[in-house]
């Protein structure tokens, strides 16, 4: 899989492609999703095993901004509506779109944002394994020479490492050390992947 990088460190256009991407394998089934004929196990099994996997293809590099997070998720919600079906309200007894709290009690698998973020982390871990003479861990540790550009410091891969870290209470931990013992790092993706945030 390759991914595409801009000089501004963004990732915007790749996640576009993912999703129309994802939206054509969408529009293939989507017949199917609001189909009686088929129980919602198998609706949800065709929209991770196919869908989703079209979609993460190479989210292990990805720079995510909540902005992206949103997108992501506002893409995966549509998704579940379809495959859920409208509700019946108690009080107006009209048929209405599920709150996205119904869709969370409903949808027992992790989030596409959470299901990103462990496989981050489990990628960050093969990276911290490599050791310094592997490329891609003095692409993803090194420290680049010369003199940085005015304005805020750009957004890092290893940022997001970090942040994920926060998530699990591991604040300020180092994740290359972190990651050496094996099981504790699995762990600590299994917590990324199913931390609940609303």
């Amino acid at each position: 899989m390759e991914t595409t990088v801009t000089n501004q460190n963004s990732i915007q256009e790749e996640i576009k492609s993912s999703l129309k991407s994802g939206n054509a394998f969408y529009h293939m089934v989507q017949n199917l999703l609001p189909s009686s004929l088929l129980s919602k196990n198998i609706k949800i099994k065709l929209h991770r095993t196919i869908i989703l996997h079209v979609v993460l293809c190479g989210c292990e590099t990805w720079l995510l901004t909540l902005r992206k997070e949103h997108r992501l998720r506002v893409f995966e919600n549509t998704l579940l509506w379809r495959i859920f079906g409208p509700k019946r309200d108690d009080v107006t007894v009209e048929w209405r779109k599920l709150h996205d709290e119904e869709l969370n009690d409903l949808y027992s698998s992790p989030y596409i944002d959470r299901v990103i973020k462990s496989r981050r982390m489990k990628w960050a871990g093969h990276v911290a394994h490599m050791g310094e003479r592997r490329g891609v861990y003095r692409v993803v540790v090194g420290k680049f020479e010369g003199r940085r550009p005015i304005g805020r410091p750009r957004h890092r891969w290893e940022d997001n490492i970090k942040m994920d870290l926060q998530e699990v209470r591991c604040r300020g931990m180092d994740w290359i050390v972190l990651s050496q013992g094996r099981d504790r790092w699995q762990a600590i993706v299994n917590a990324v992947l199913n931390l609940q945030v609303p």
